[in-house]
């Protein structure tokens, strides 16, 4: 079962705590369940007045006594048990959310878009919650039901036939709404972990796009298509909670059945004190038994969101990463790298169509090549093979002769500076975002790399210089201040390979030859990528390569290819004038 295979996450000491838990559950029901008798005994020592003998007080006393230290002693068991359970499931709870967390960073884009990022969140956040709530109230009740049951049910037939059958009858109806929630609710319970999925994804979608949506004056079409989803979570969950709201007047029910049994069956056999006493204990053991179906139903409420987040968990557990670090450690001190491309094929997972096809090039040591082409030409895919956020479906991609599936991971991303086309900033302040991760870059480096990047302007601007505060995602800024910030970060991590995927593409056109410049007096040894959409940026880069359709169909400088290639002669006419040309 899913559940229990995600109890391996525990360590050997929480071993012990259940040990422990299980035993004091038992303890607890013993305790309980003695209680009754001692009761008898006091009824029977009180029946003596009833036939004119004298009751001893003692026996009272002492019985009365029993009674007490049982009922202390069941409360204090079900304290450490709550204890217990409660660190159990919150030590469960941290360590899967860590694992989760510290399996999805290791996932390539493959892997995040075969979830999606909204599943993932809710897999680490209320798909773990579930399990937690399950561990600490169903494995109380899971241990504590059946034993409660099976042993109040013996107790009982120590009193009679009579109060048997009376037992049978109730734990039949016990047994029938049991029978009822599993084969109606249950089933309801699985969708609406999937159904909450949709409705995490729809409101990603919306606040991410926010803009767009008001733009377009698209609130109302948004609006439906949230509506649509929120309704149907709606009305499942409507449906689960009516048919689990019939459990509490259907036990009602049953107490009161089963109480009037028993008057009824009194009624006709109580004749001496003794046989009062016996019913009075029945009583008593009826409602153990009761709680334990009670208990026993909250298993099978429980228990379904349990399974179904524990297997959704499991599956990002499971899940084989794509991209597995190599062994090759590269301590070498050169600040530039050589990167060639041997006859690279690639196809996302499960397509069928290859993005990109028989891709061969060599960039050497401080070159800077550059790449044109296309929407959708494939030129961000081939870039995102170097810091293998995707692996090649065919041929090799070397860094100094090595294939980069060979380097580890973390030795291949301090080679290399990546600036995505949509500049990420993390909340905090403009220092931690250029000195991010295992960067510890000093206060020099920091302001080196923002003046380098054209961010010196703004950022002395913003009041606290280098210590202005960055909201989450970089609301507080503009597009192009975030890309220089982003390009501030790379620069400073002084990598042996920069990658550009159209990072200057909010950038006006002098703030990005001004940019341009400074990376090259300052970085001059390091090898460059550059993806861009404007031939101003790559002109003067040592190789421009062009893509068209996934196929490399030109590669050299910028006057070999206006002589020799016609896609990007085009490319080049429809932003220049011959004479800039």
């Amino acid at each position: 079962m899913n559940i229990f295979r995600l109890l391996k996450n525990l360590k050997w000491i929480d071993y012990l705590f259940i040990g422990l838990v299980c035993g004091l559950i038992v303890l607890q029901v013993w305790l309980d369940l003695e209680l009754p008798v001692y009761t008898r005994k006091i009824m029977l020592e009180l029946a003596k007045l009833q036939g004119g003998m004298e009751a001893e007080m003692s026996v009272i006393l002492t019985n009365g006594g029993y009674m007490l230290a049982c009922a202390l002693g069941s409360l204090a068991s079900a304290i450490a048990v709550g204890f217990c359970t409660a660190n159990l499931s919150s030590r469960l709870a941290f360590n899967l959310r860590n694992k989760i967390y510290n399996k999805i960073q290791g996932f390539s884009l493959a892997e995040i878009n075969r979830f999606s990022t909204a599943s993932l969140i809710t897999r680490t956040t209320n798909d773990v919650t579930q399990v937690q709530i399950f561990l600490a109230m169903g494995t109380q009740a899971i241990i504590k039901a059946p034993v409660l049951a099976i042993w109040s049910v013996f107790k009982i037939l120590e009193t009679g036939w009579e109060w048997s059958t009376a037992l049978a009858v109730a734990i039949g109806f016990l047994l029938l709404m049991v029978v009822i929630i599993i084969t109606v609710a249950v089933p309801k319970f699985k969708k609406i972990q999937t159904m909450t999925d949709d409705i995490n994804r729809v409101t990603d979608e919306n606040l991410n796009g926010i803009r767009v949506v008001r733009a377009s004056n698209a609130e109302d079409f948004q609006d439906k298509k949230f509506g649509v989803y929120n309704d149907k979570l709606t009305k499942t969950q409507l449906f689960v909670n009516r048919v689990m709201g019939i459990m509490s007047p259907g036990m009602n029910l049953l107490m009161s059945g089963l109480s009037l049994a028993i008057y009824w069956i009194g009624a006709y056999i109580v004749d001496d004190y003794s046989k009062w006493a016996n019913m009075t204990v029945f009583m008593q053991y009826g409602i153990q038994v009761i709680a334990a179906f009670m208990l026993l139903i909250m298993i099978f409420i429980l228990m379904p969101r349990a399974l179904v987040s524990a297997k959704r968990i499991n599956e990002v557990l499971d899940t084989k990463n794509s991209i597995v670090s190599g062994e090759f450690k590269d301590f070498n001190s050169n600040r530039s790298a050589s990167v060639v491309f041997d006859h690279v094929s690639f196809k996302y997972p499960d397509a069928e169509e290859y993005v990109l096809k028989d891709i061969s090039f060599e960039a050497k040591e401080g070159e800077t090549v550059a790449f044109i082409g296309s929407t959708g030409s494939g030129k961000s895919t081939l870039i995102n093979l170097i810091p293998r956020l995707y692996d090649a479906t065919e041929g090799k991609v070397l860094i100094d002769g090595v294939d980069v599936k060979d380097y580890e991971l973390e030795s291949l991303n301090r080679k290399i500076g990546y600036v995505p086309q949509r500049g990420v900033l993390f909340s905090g302040t403009v220092k931690s975002n250029i000195n991010f991760g295992d960067n510890n870059a000093s206060d020099e480096t920091v302001k080196e790399a923002i003046s380098i990047a054209q961010a010196s302007n703004f950022v002395s601007k913003m009041g606290n210089g280098v210590d202005s505060r960055i909201a989450q995602g970089g609301t507080n800024v503009s597009g192009g201040q975030k890309q220089r910030l982003s390009i501030a970060r790379a620069v400073a991590r002084k990598p042996e390979i920069f990658i550009f995927d159209d990072s200057f593409s909010a950038l006006d056109y002098k703030t990005d030859k001004k940019l341009r410049a400074a990376l090259k007096k300052h970085t001059g040894k390091v090898t460059k990528f550059i993806v861009a959409q404007r031939i101003g940026t790559i002109k003067d880069a040592d190789k421009i390569i062009v893509l068209d359709n996934g196929n490399m169909v030109g590669m050299g400088t910028h006057e070999e290819l206006l002589k020799k290639c016609s896609v990007y002669k085009e490319i080049a006419l429809s932003q220049l004038s011959e004479e800039e040309l």
